[in-house]
């Protein structure tokens, strides 16, 4: 099984943004991400790209883990609904709702009060990476 570790050295950027895995499996991937004004908009709170950032991450390590080997995820499609500021720390869920060439995965986002902050849905492909 993949590693927080395993993520930070395939995308940099998930350590970049500041994301922290809570859980990494085939069924559920949940990653915190930590208020900080650096990554806030008008008003205090997390900005909508720090969120699209973090479910981006959740979103393809766990099409990643129901993928064959071999291959690597790419975002081919995303929404965003984005339904109340996130004043606090977030907690993305993403859960596969369907498996296949094209899977498609649900994150949710949850503040520190458990509110439901936005929702988002990804179309993920797998693809061979070219060999380096």
């Amino acid at each position: 099984m993949a590693t927080a570790e395993d993520v930070y050295a395939l995308a940099p950027y998930a350590k970049t943004l500041g994301v922290e895995f809570q859980e990494i499996t085939e069924a559920s991937v949940q990653a915190g991400l930590a208020h900080d004004l650096s990554l806030s908009t008008v008003g205090g709170g997390l900005h909508g790209g720090a969120l699209m950032g973090l479910a981006d991450v959740c979103s393809a390590v766990c099409a990643a883990l129901n993928s064959p080997a071999g291959t690597a995820p790419a975002t081919v499609e995303s929404s965003t609904h984005f339904l109340r500021p996130a004043r606090t720390s977030v907690v993305a869920t993403a859960r596969p709702l369907r498996l296949g060439r094209n899977t498609v995965i649900e994150v949710d986002i949850h503040d520190d009060e458990g509110e439901l902050c936005a929702r988002v849905t990804q179309v993920v492909t797998t693809i061979k990476p070219k060999a380096s």
